[in-house]
């Protein structure tokens, strides 16, 4: 079962389920999809509105993981649940704080 992140020249890739206007902030952990995907689950308290969910997605992402939010970016999924985040920096350092996130949540 492949992870819910991929490391690529210059950061990652992370497959994210986005919960918007949700009762709080957090990563939730890995979900398993019908597919045999995963992805990361999030939930914002934005509304999905004119960007302010994603926003708020790239600055859980960029806390959680220790990049400026300049280095996270909403690549796929703008309108909807499913996205792909890429997020810039040195792949083996993103790709351990990604795992080491990925086992706490």
């Amino acid at each position: 079962m492949p992870g819910p992140f991929r490391a690529e020249p210059g950061g990652v890739t992370l497959y994210l389920r986005v919960t918007p206007n949700a009762g709080r902030d957090a990563i939730e952990g890995v979900e398993t999809r019908a597919d045999g995907t995963s992805v990361l689950r999030l939930r914002v308290r934005a509304v999905p509105d004119k960007g302010k969910a994603n926003a708020a997605v790239a600055a859980l992402l960029s806390k959680a993981l220790g990049v400026p939010r300049s280095a996270v970016s909403v690549v796929a999924g703008h309108t909807a649940r499913l996205k792909t985040v890429s997020v810039a920096g040195d792949p083996a350092v993103l790709e351990a704080a990604v795992a080491v996130l990925t086992r706490k949540s």
